[in-house]
């Protein structure tokens, strides 16, 4: 059954969809909104998951989740980063990770720049992504050059310790307070000066300069700008499509009104 919408909102799926159709790279920006079809929260940083002011620690979740605090307490960071990859655990790509890995068959270049630390994008079969945040199942040694991919956290020691040098392991992420990976700037740098035809934000708040800065100089090149997201952002007036839809319902009514087949 075709879900029938609004005259505006179904004016900009049919153009969204035909720039789609002629496009030949599209950039991806995505926060924790394209993930909420899978059953994650979708959280200011990091989570929905906390709402009281403080931890039982006493500290805010963003000192939890700190450099700060994981040089001095790793097991408190370590504490709450389990939680967060037991909310992550198990899920599964849904229909708008999904199609956009399914436009790399159609189109030149799919570009994936993710605030996402789910691994869902790559699940998904998405070939360049950047994950500017990290990714959970990536774990470094901190005392040595040790590191191994883990499906989840379970049975683990906190904080969990090398197996070679008996340093502190921990999630190759950022965390709040340390710097983004200069190496993943770069090669998103790199791409936005070779250009894109068509960039899409799905997802996030758009609160950080790296997420909104590439939007806003798209929209002002000319370049079709698409922002997804139930709700507003200080972006939604400055794209040239607002979708207040979620991710996988946008984005499986834009690939089939650009004729594009969804992975079955």
């Amino acid at each position: 059954m075709v879900k029938e919408y609004s005259p505006s909102l179904d004016a900009a799926l049919d153009t969204v969809a035909e720039y789609l159709q002629q496009a030949r790279s599209a950039l991806f920006i995505t926060g924790a909104g394209i993930s909420a079809d899978s059953g994650l929260p979708t959280y200011r940083g990091v989570g929905g998951l906390y709402d009281s002011e403080a931890t039982e620690e006493g500290l805010r979740i963003e000192e939890a989740l700190s450099g700060d605090v994981f040089a001095v307490r790793p097991d408190i960071t370590w504490k709450y980063l389990i939680q967060i990859e037991e909310n992550c655990r198990g899920a599964q790509p849904n229909a708008a990770h999904s199609a956009i890995a399914a436009l790399d068959r159609h189109l030149d270049r799919v570009m994936v720049f993710t605030q996402n630390v789910d691994g869902l994008h790559r699940a998904a079969g998405s070939r360049e992504i950047i994950e500017i945040h990290g990714n959970l199942q990536h774990l470094v040694c901190t005392g040595c050059e040790h590191e191994e991919a883990v499906p989840d956290f379970s049975g683990r020691e906190v904080p969990p310790l090398c197996p070679d040098c008996g340093a502190v392991l921990r999630p190759n992420v950022v965390l709040f307070g340390e710097a983004l990976p200069e190496e993943s700037l770069d090669q998103f740098i790199d791409a936005l000066q070779e250009g894109f035809d068509i960039v899409f934000s799905i997802g996030t708040s758009s609160v950080f300069p790296y997420i909104t800065q590439p939007v806003v100089f798209a929209a002002g090149s000319g370049i079709p700008t698409v922002e997804i997201n139930p709700s507003m952002t200080q972006l939604s007036e400055i794209v040239d499509y607002y979708i207040p839809l979620g991710a996988a319902e946008a984005m499986t009514e834009i690939m089939r009104r650009a004729g594009f087949p969804m992975p079955v």
